[in-house]
């Protein structure tokens, strides 16, 4: 039998139908696409200018006073983040007298570890910063396996063991190897472990006296960076740099405070764009595309200040952003090991 005109009918708009969600899936999966790709690429693009940025100012400006740059982008970003808060942008946690108490601890262990990289940043060149910092991820390993019983498998720290081969000899080769600057940055990777180590702690105590019993990104940037002034204010005091702030002619300049600006929205826009690009991918992802980042950015480095170097270092310095890689896969695999 003939089919009628209605079954026609229904049999074109079944297909149409499929057609339609076909057509809506593969937006949807394209727009998400993009989406995980601008946020990348603003994540990358943020991080390594921020790290640029604060080498240009305290290097090419000769500019001295590392803690009160540091003081300076930190209240940028409190104004900025209280003001979204404000408009409703955003939602922040209030700061209660509970959460502070509970929150401090960790404070000072993040203020000590950005003011030693403002330290190590000056006299280090940029490639030699990032492959330094691969002796975080060895001090971070060993912190969770005597604090946490955690247990690494064996490409972890066969990763772990290049990049303290590649440190080693990256700082033997180091054309302009400065002894203050490398102790700056030891301490800055000791630190910078102990704050990824308390912080997990603190942030489960934390979540328990807010109102709301969470605690977003949003409110760990304005609680840090809120409690770091008061604490920042001190040690400008202790090293001394008002007397530097009051006689140096850099201040007098506006392209000097425009570039100090601009490194604080960078460090700003470096916490957004981290949360955005979470949002679109995955923490692996997350972690692998934060190794690879380190690639471009040693090149820049190198360039943009005319960094001294020899075969033997620039070997160093791949071999150990070849290190940051494997180490980042070898996590990978690890977190998916049942």
């Amino acid at each position: 039998m003939k089919p009628s005109i209605g079954d026609d009918f229904d049999l074109e708009k079944g297909k149409s139908d499929k057609e339609r969600d076909k057509v809506q899936r593969n937006a949807k999966s394209v727009g998400g696409h993009n989406q995980a790709l601008l946020s990348g690429f603003a994540y990358c693009l943020s991080s390594c200018s921020m790290i640029l940025v604060n080498k240009f100012v305290l290097s090419s400006y000769d500019f001295n006073a590392g803690i009160s740059l540091m003081l300076y982008q930190n209240f940028i970003s409190v104004i900025v983040v209280s003001m979204l808060s404000l408009l409703g942008l955003i939602s922040t946690e209030p700061l209660t007298w509970k959460l502070i108490k509970v929150w401090l601890p960790v404070n000072v262990i993040f203020v000590g570890m950005l003011i030693t990289s403002m330290f190590s940043l000056k006299y280090i060149n940029v490639a030699m910063v990032t492959i330094l910092k691969n002796v975080t991820n060895v001090m971070t390993a060993l912190g969770e396996m005597y604090l946490f019983r955690k247990h690494h498998d064996s490409r972890v720290w066969a990763a772990l063991f290049l990049m303290i081969i590649s440190a080693m000899s990256g700082g033997i080769t180091d054309l302009s190897f400065h002894a203050i600057g490398y102790a700056w940055q030891m301490v800055n990777c000791f630190l910078t472990a102990s704050y990824s180590l308390t912080l997990r702690k603190v942030m489960d105590t934390a979540k328990v006296v807010t109102k709301s019993g969470n605690l977003n990104e949003f409110s760990m940037v304005l609680l840090n960076n809120s409690l770091s002034l008061p604490l920042g204010f001190l040690m400008v005091l202790f090293f001394n740099e008002v007397d530097y702030l009051l006689t140096t002619p850099l201040l007098r300049l506006p392209s000097f405070w425009l570039v100090m600006t601009l490194s604080g929205f960078l460090g700003l826009a470096i916490s957004f764009t981290s949360m955005w690009f979470l949002h679109q991918t995955s923490a692996t992802t997350y972690s692998l595309v934060g190794s690879l980042n380190k690639i471009p950015l040693s090149v820049a480095g190198i360039l943009l200040f005319k960094v001294p170097t020899s075969l033997e270092n620039s070997a160093s310095i791949f071999f150990g952003l070849l290190a940051g890689v494997f180490f980042a896969r070898a996590k990978m695999r690890e977190r998916y090991q049942p």
